[in-house]
């Protein structure tokens, strides 16, 4: 006799958006530098966050082309790491950043840091979110009604 067993609900992806962590020495222009390199290959920064230190500098960056940003990082001996964020469209800041921060808190995702676009694609402001579990954190925030962006969504 064949049982009939639940099925599990299978998890929702969301779309991920490559960030360079570029370390940078702790001088007056370096962050320049990189941007000059990434504007003479028509490559912009649409999200930055800096954190110093006395001797040197990670800039957290998410870039409009990251194929050729790693290509030209690589042939200019910048040195970077990458990894995967979850960039969030908020129609309503005051409202929605709650709504998603306990979203996340109820399913037990840390978030690592945060930080705004410099640009508002669609419009609206948007938030990038490095978190523990990124399947974890999409399949949540798609749940629960929130607008997932993806590369080609914040690209020129």
């Amino acid at each position: 006799m064949p049982v009939d067993l639940p099925q599990t609900t299978s998890k929702i992806d969301g779309p991920l958006v490559k960030q360079f962590s570029i370390f940078l020495p702790n001088k007056v222009g370096a962050m320049l530098d990189v941007v000059k390199l990434l504007h003479t290959h028509n490559t912009h920064v649409v999200a930055l966050s800096i954190s110093e230190s006395t001797d040197s500098a990670i800039a957290r960056i998410v870039v409009s082309d990251p194929e050729q940003v790693e290509e030209l990082f690589r042939q200019h001996d910048v040195p970077f790491g990458v990894c995967t964020m979850v960039v969030v469209e908020l129609r309503e800041v005051a409202t929605q950043l709650a709504k998603l921060l306990a979203a996340l808190l109820m399913a037990e995702v840390n978030v690592h840091f945060t930080y705004p676009l410099l640009t508002h694609p669609r419009g609206f402001a948007a938030l990038a979110l490095h978190v523990d579990d990124t399947d974890c954190a999409s399949s949540v925030l798609l749940g629960e009604g929130f607008k997932l962006l993806s590369q080609a969504d914040i690209s020129r």
